[in-house]
């Protein structure tokens, strides 16, 4: 049905009782018939054009209808009646909430009340000008006693530089440390071995081209140079013969290419005979030292680095690590708190010679060991190299009246129990420097004196 009123007048076929009803505001439109439910009269006039009646006649319905087409009465609306006429179009009836509105409704209201909440409480903040702070430490002097750890690594750091050689046989990494201020850098010899280029990167992380001066393998120490470099820090040398054991120490180099990595530990053996090398098989390649042991962890890349007492003066090369048997499944590949140095007492007369000449001297006595000797010391072979006689005539050991055969037991008062041993406390002093040996000769004891000769180095 449409929603439309009706505006046609009141039809005049009808009239309110006197008394019974209130009259009708002006415009306001009769009622009209409901669609479908009233009954319309077939081929009659507008009821407009009739003419009023005195009264209508209810027609006898008991009378038989007339002949002819059939009339259908005309029924008349009642206003009084109980049902109106006019119905209003509302819509369809409403139904029941549904769950998916319920639930629709609840998030749009939890959504919006958030929102609302979340920026009342960053309007509240705002306001009450406040913010969260967790409790810290007030900054302090960053300063470090000159004696610390941190203090030794500050004042020695920069003048250590990471060595990065490029060979034949592929590339390494190794650690250095300025010697002067015209560039000369002390490493280990095995650092640079067979080396076709150098670079040296400082602790400012600038790089240049380094060259190699000399090197030195009995020692396992070089020394390299860069040109060009300013404002070099030379490291202050020590003197190894003041270590003792207890001392604190500081290690500084560059482990697996981690560069200016700093440990620290203290001196757990002084003169302790370390070999190293020997991967060429004919021995020119074994390094004799009467080393410094500490437990400041020394990892492969540390090699050439210092080892700083507590006055940040160096007291070794650190040049080796002792790690566990290789037979053994766990063997660890690190540093296991066994580090070896090279004293910095023999390290500075080598850089000496090797800046000097680019060679190193060696002390000698003049006599060949038997090294497959297993008894107790170094015994003096019965021959030499091809053929020659085991002592050299008019060497240092003739002259001290040692024999081919003789087993050599102390140095200056201190044992050996080798061949490797003795070449190490031998190395451990300068040529020319005097030494007394304790021989054991077919049984006898006896004590000789010498004077160290020299020899070329390697």
């Amino acid at each position: 049905m449409a929603d439309r009123q009706q505006t046609d007048p009141a039809p005049q076929w009808w009239s309110r009782p006197e008394g019974t009803a209130e009259g009708r505001r002006e415009g306001v439109p009769a009622p009209r018939p409901e669609t479908g439910g009233e009954e319309h009269v077939q081929d009659a006039a507008p009821i407009a054009d009739k003419a009023p009646t005195p009264a209508a006649t209810t027609p006898d319905l008991s009378d038989p209808a007339p002949e002819g087409p059939a009339v259908v009465p005309a029924v008349r609306y009642d206003p009084w009646g109980a049902e109106p006429l006019q119905v209003v179009d509302r819509g369809r009836t409403p139904r029941g909430i549904r769950l998916w509105q319920v639930v629709a409704l609840s998030l749009g209201t939890a959504l919006l009340a958030g929102g609302i909440g979340g920026y009342l409480g960053v309007l509240a903040e705002r306001q009450s000008n406040t913010r969260l702070e967790l409790p810290q430490a007030a900054a302090a002097d960053r300063g470090r006693a000159p004696d610390s750890v941190a203090g030794i690594a500050a004042t020695a750091l920069p003048g250590v530089v990471t060595l990065h050689v490029r060979g034949a046989k592929g590339s390494g990494t190794g650690t250095g440390f300025v010697l002067d201020q015209q560039g000369h850098i002390l490493t280990n010899s095995h650092v640079v071995a067979d080396s076709q280029e150098i670079t040296v990167t400082f602790s400012t992380g600038e790089s240049v081209t380094a060259t190699l001066v000399g090197r030195d393998s009995g020692y396992d120490l070089a020394v390299v140079k860069v040109e060009g470099v300013r404002g070099l820090q030379p490291l202050s040398l020590g003197n190894s013969e003041n270590v003792k054991v207890g001392d604190p120490v500081v290690a500084i180099g560059a482990p697996f290419d981690l560069s200016n990595t700093v440990t620290a530990g203290i001196i757990s053996a002084t003169g302790r005979p370390v070999t190293a090398g020997g991967d060429k098989g004919d021995g020119s390649d074994i390094s004799y030292v009467d080393a410094l042991q500490t437990d400041a962890p020394i990892n492969p890349g540390n090699s050439g680095g210092p080892l700083l007492d507590a006055k940040a003066h160096v007291v070794g090369i650190n040049s080796a690590i002792r790690g566990a048997d290789k037979d053994d499944s766990t063997r660890q590949g690190g540093s296991i708190g066994l580090g070896f140095a090279i004293p910095v007492n023999q390290g500075k007369r080598v850089a000496e010679e090797l800046i000097r000449t680019g060679r190193a001297t060696h002390p000698v006595i003049g006599v060949t060991l038997d090294m497959d000797y297993a008894g107790d010391g170094a015994r003096v072979g019965d021959k030499g190299e091809d053929g020659k006689p085991s002592v050299v005539a008019g060497g240092p050991g003739a002259l001290a009246g040692i024999r081919a055969g003789d087993v050599i037991t102390k140095v200056d008062g201190q044992r050996v129990r080798g061949g490797d041993e003795l070449i190490i406390k031998i190395r451990a002093h300068r040529p020319g420097d005097p030494l007394t040996l304790t021989v054991l000769r077919q049984g006898r004891e006896s004590t000789l004196k010498l004077v160290l000769g020299s020899a070329n180095g390697s």
